[in-house]
């Protein structure tokens, strides 16, 4: 996956080496991150419909890719 990516740095001037360095390793930090098992442990889905909260990872994704075209079911971030 593409994305496009700021690098700041306090230095003047940085190598083609050295942002292709810094590039790689937050790719690799964000590809940690950016996964279906961090996403459900941040997020939870409110049925409302059913009058439940989902809390599990494995129903928080099934819910997202099955019935999140439902009305009144919402995914809610935890913080």
């Amino acid at each position: 996956m593409s994305r496009d990516i700021l690098v700041l740095s306090r230095r003047s001037y940085l190598s083609k080496e050295a942002i292709d360095q810094e590039t790689a390793l937050l790719n690799q930090i964000i590809y940690l991150v950016e996964n279906w098992e961090s996403y459900c442990i941040a997020n939870e889905v409110l049925d409302l419909n059913r009058k439940k909260i989902i809390q599990k990872p494995h129903l928080i994704k099934s819910y997202i890719t099955d019935k999140l075209h439902k009305p009144f079911v919402f995914v809610v971030n935890k913080n």
